[in-house]
């Protein structure tokens, strides 16, 4: 509440005249766009059909600005301008007319009112960003009017940006808005002054929000690839211009990228933890082509509290931390002590990830403990999420630490152990998971345990309810076996037995949220049992071939 009313002071009335100032002459620039452009969504768009925030919309050749959007998604995606990307994919006068068209009635309709949705930080920044990026394509062939119109509405964005950014609080979207603010220093006729001043916020932001290990201090990988896409290109337009980047950017950024590498999967693909969800391979690719620094992935994110373990062609990344503090937790899932695990081109075991477009439901889902690779208790999570619209979803209870420990034995086998007290203050349960990749990279052990606080083991008349889930990914096929076992076969014949010791797998319908076509259905194996008696569930996943000759 203290930052929404120092933020309202620091807007103080709200109208164009108090941001009105000089109309630049001209831009300076235009900074490459990173993201994958598709020329056949332009011509989706040109036939008045805009599919956005997973939802489509056929305005029937009207203005998609002077009707009332749908939803919250399609409106972000509409006011923020990121689809000018197809237009320059298209890259023909037809394309620049429809592009220029749009802008003219976003610049019409929205643009002198200061306020609503279009104005919000993360939406501005992000239209601020695409406008520099696809100007040429806006501005070709187009009048004196028209490119009046366009600096004058460009410049009062960023004059309100900047007057707004020092008063959000210290996250991925204050990141943004210093990323686009840096980008309008440079592309809009600055002072030496101006642009100094843009690159010291900048700076400011990596030293608060990137952590020692690259990590974001949201925790969620996914953060790292959005900010990387909007840096490469900032970094490269200083280059150009011969401008002195921000001093902590390139330090920072290779940091990054490192942290980026950890989370990749044997396949390419981003581990889904902490709100992180479905990106397309061209997308992932077209950051790391960038990637300067050498090296394997770490085993260990010590900051961003995180595991890794590798052996052979199989990754299993587990989330060993607490979740971030107050407004950075708004996106931070219950999923502490869960696990993904891939082996070469197929990941078995999964989150279900936060959904790609956003829906309210399905993201409240996502965040469940229920819905990630780890042991809930009593149909609970580990983390309780603020439902009040004062506070917003932030976390406000649950796991506080988690101690971890390596299992390391070498020659044999690369591991660890790691105990959260999510269920402390409820159920008075420690849940301690410890997990083994056996450096052959053909068997994963893992061992699930409940204690007391003083770790000492429950009460044999402890009725607690507990559900070990391992979420299986939509791709891969799951059949039960006559002993109990649990096969995964994959697409092109690549196969995993699960075994568990002394309890009977189920196999259940499931939801995995985190696709680029939207939810879909798939399967998950789960290990029910009764706390008083049986505190301890034994269990592993090996590669079938070695699993049937166990047999």
């Amino acid at each position: 509440m203290w930052r929404r009313f120092a933020r309202r002071m620091a807007l103080g009335r709200l109208n164009a005249m108090r941001f009105a100032g000089g109309t630049p002459d001209r831009l300076v620039v235009a900074p490459i766009d990173l993201r994958i452009a598709d020329s056949h969504i332009a011509e989706e768009i040109y036939s008045g059909r805009f599919a956005m925030g997973g939802t489509l919309v056929d305005t029937g050749g009207s203005s998609p600005f002077q009707g009332e959007a749908p939803n919250e998604a399609f409106a972000r995606s509409l006011n923020g301008f990121g689809w000018l990307r197809h237009m320059r994919a298209a890259d023909h006068d037809l394309a620049c007319a429809n592009a220029r068209a749009l802008v003219d009635d976003w610049i019409s309709v929205e643009g002198r009112h200061l306020s609503g949705l279009a104005f919000e930080p993360d939406v501005l920044a992000s239209r601020l960003i695409a406008w520099f990026s696809h100007s040429p394509i806006v501005l070709r062939g187009a009048d004196h009017g028209f490119y009046r119109r366009f600096l004058k509405s460009i410049s009062l964005q960023s004059r309100y940006l900047r007057h707004v950014a020092p008063a959000l609080p210290a996250d991925a979207i204050r990141f943004r808005a210093r990323i686009a603010l840096a980008m309008a220093s440079l592309c809009l006729p600055a002072s030496v002054g101006t642009v100094r001043a843009a690159a010291r916020n900048l700076d400011a932001e990596f030293d608060l929000q990137i952590l020692p290990d690259g990590g974001h201090s949201s925790r969620n990988p996914m953060v790292l690839v959005e900010l990387l896409t909007d840096l490469l290109p900032l970094r490269q337009t200083y280059v150009n211009l011969g401008q002195k980047p921000p001093l902590k950017m390139a330090a920072a950024m290779d940091r990054m990228f490192s942290a980026l590498r950890f989370f990749r999967h044997a396949n390419g693909e981003l581990a889904l933890f902490n709100g992180a969800s479905a990106m397309s391979a061209d997308r992932m690719l077209a950051v790391l082509r960038y990637d300067e620094t050498s090296g394997t992935a770490y085993r260990e994110m010590p900051h961003s509290r995180y595991q890794r373990l590798t052996a052979g062609d199989a990754v299993l990344i587990a989330d060993t931390g607490p979740p971030p503090k107050e407004r950075m937790s708004e996106t931070a899932h219950a999923g502490c002590l869960s696990f993904e695990l891939s082996s070469g081109a197929n990941r078995f075991i999964v989150n279900a990830g936060a959904p790609v477009a956003y829906h309210p439901q399905h993201a409240a889902f996502a965040r469940l403990t229920a819905a990630h690779s780890t042991l809930t208790l009593n149909d609970m999570s580990s983390l309780r999420i603020s439902q009040s619209p004062f506070l917003g979803p932030i976390v406000t209870g649950g796991v506080r630490q988690v101690s971890v420990r390596p299992l390391d034995e070498e020659g044999k086998h690369s591991g660890f152990a790691a105990t959260h007290d999510g269920y402390v203050s409820s159920l008075r349960l420690l849940h301690r998971r410890q997990i083994r990749l056996l450096l052959s990279g053909h068997e994963v052990r893992g061992r699930d345990e409940l204690l007391k606080p003083d770790e000492s083991p429950p009460a044999p008349e402890n009725a607690t309810a507990g559900v070990v889930r391992f979420h299986v990914h939509p791709k891969i096929s799951v059949a039960q076996a006559g002993d109990g076992s649990v096969e995964l076969t994959a697409a092109d014949g690549e196969s995993w037995v699960f075994i568990a010791r002394d309890i009977r797998p189920r196999i259940e319908e499931d939801v995995h949220f985190a696709d680029l076509a939207g939810a879909r259905a798939s399967k998950q194996i789960v290990l029910d049992f009764t706390v008083g008696e049986r505190s301890q569930i034994d269990w592993k996943l090996v590669r079938a071939t070695l699993a049937r000759a166990g047999n």
